[in-house]
């Protein structure tokens, strides 16, 4: 079993990689403007592109956007990783609670090209 790495967005808490860190230092969770992630201001293209190439499910808030992208991803052959989006209003602690559930029960291959929402 492969278990999923993520990158958040953004626009999601550093307090979501922190505490997933805490609770099991084993999970690969990067945020975007960190020295192994896409930089702060990456365009959606560029974003899909990069999660592709390094194997990261994105989590994001960004559903107005994105799922265009994804679908023009989609269109040209390409595949991703996977992209969970975070619906608003979610709170940090159902984030890192259903983020840590699926790095531990779920193989990072269940994720491949789909788009899911999380049910916070």
């Amino acid at each position: 079993m492969t278990r999923p790495r993520f990158l958040l967005d953004e626009h999601i808490s550093h307090a979501v990689q922190s505490q997933l860190l805490r609770i099991d230092a084993r999970m690969e969770v990067l945020a975007i403007g960190q020295p192994l992630a896409p930089r702060k201001g990456t365009s959606d293209p560029d974003l899909l592109a990069w999660i592709e190439s390094a194997g990261h499910i994105l989590v994001t808030a960004n559903r107005r956007t994105i799922p265009e992208h994804v679908r023009i991803h989609h269109a040209a052959g390409r595949h991703l990783p996977g992209i969970l989006l975070v619906r608003s209003g979610a709170g940090v602690g159902q984030l890192i609670e259903q983020l840590y559930l699926i790095w531990a029960a779920s193989d990072a291959q269940e994720y491949i090209d789909r788009v899911l929402y999380l049910s916070l």
